[in-house]
């Protein structure tokens, strides 16, 4: 048929899979030309019409054959092309994919869980904002007590501050928990500081608390001697100086050896021998009684560290806005 002689050229000149179902409906389609021949079957005799309808078939059977064979071919093209296209020259040097690591300040806070958790420790959290009952009533410091001044504290309103220490998990988990309790509690905390070498004003602290019966300084001497050791080797040598808290009595600080002199002296330590690490002391009890736990029966130990610090003295760092600036040739010596 004409029709079949037609459409096989048509097809045959198309270059693109889009005319292929333009050409299909053309021909094929409800309207196509093939169809209008089926349309007038009617007019047709009794004898033509069994002649003509096998014509019909035989027509539609062969283009949607050629249709497939085509629309097979258009593929094969297009694929042909988009792989010379994206073709990856495979002798081409590898370009290295830079991996990430843990920030020098994640490396020495997973060290520390480590040793804590070794000694029986479990980890406490608490949130960042906090209001003057667990940030200061709670810990023994009154209204007018001078850490309150709005010169240490960032205050959102008169009642609700940015914690500047993580003491309050601490009265948290005192007042929700009956002793025995033995946690760490770090966390990101917030001072009116002006940023130098040594100050932020935000920075990581960790705190630990215990309380049981019968705990005694010496206790707290020997988890913070352990703690050291742990995690600047067998050689390090501590000292306990008398210091005032209001939330612990007695009161001490820890100083360590000075890494750089061994204790002799030299500007990094100020002459002295020994550099400041922490704070600690016995748990006052007026802290106890605020958590309904009775100071006659129990007792405790607290201790505060700036993360900033203990990572300052493993590495050698000299100044914390190092660990701020995402600078990476700080960042990839760790």
């Amino acid at each position: 048929m004409r029709i079949e002689a037609e459409a096989k050229k048509c097809f045959a000149k198309v270059s693109e899979l889009k005319d292929i179902e333009a050409l299909r409906l053309k021909y094929l389609g409800k309207k196509g030309a093939l169809t209008n021949i089926l349309k007038q079957m009617g007019k047709l005799s009794p004898e033509e019409r069994p002649v003509i309808g096998q014509i019909a078939n035989k027509v539609r059977a062969s283009l949607e054959e050629t249709i497939k064979s085509r629309t097979e071919e258009l593929k094969a093209f297009a694929m042909q092309a988009r792989l010379k296209l994206e073709k990856v020259d495979v002798t081409l040097p590898g370009k290295k994919q830079t991996l990430g690591h843990k920030h020098p300040l994640s490396i020495v806070l997973d060290d520390i869980k480590e040793i804590f958790i070794g000694m029986g420790f479990k980890i406490a959290e608490g949130p960042e904002i906090e209001n003057n009952y667990y940030a200061f009533d709670t810990l023994n410091m009154p209204k007018d007590h001078p850490a309150r001044d709005e010169q240490d504290t960032f205050y959102i309103d008169d009642d609700t501050i940015l914690r500047s220490q993580t003491s309050s998990v601490q009265i948290r988990t005192m007042q929700s928990q009956k002793p025995p309790i033995k946690i760490i509690a770090p966390g990101r905390v917030y001072r009116s500081d002006t940023a130098d070498a040594t100050h932020s004003p935000t920075f990581h602290q960790i705190e630990g608390l215990v309380v049981d019966k019968g705990i005694t300084f010496a206790n707290l001497k020997y988890t913070l001697q352990t703690f050291v050791k742990k995690l600047y080797g067998e050689d390090s040598v501590v000292r306990f100086r008398p210091h005032h808290f209001p939330y612990t009595e007695p009161s001490a600080e820890l100083d360590v050896q000075c890494f750089k002199c061994g204790g002799k002296g030299c500007p990094l330590c100020k002459g002295e021998g020994y550099i400041e690490l922490l704070g600690c002391g016995m748990v006052h009890p007026n802290v106890l009684k605020t958590c309904g736990i009775d100071p006659d029966v129990y007792s405790g130990f607290a201790f505060g560290v700036g993360l900033e610090r203990l990572a300052m003295r493993r590495f050698k760092v000299n100044d914390i806005r190092f660990f701020y600036e995402n600078d990476v040739r700080f960042l990839n010596q760790f």
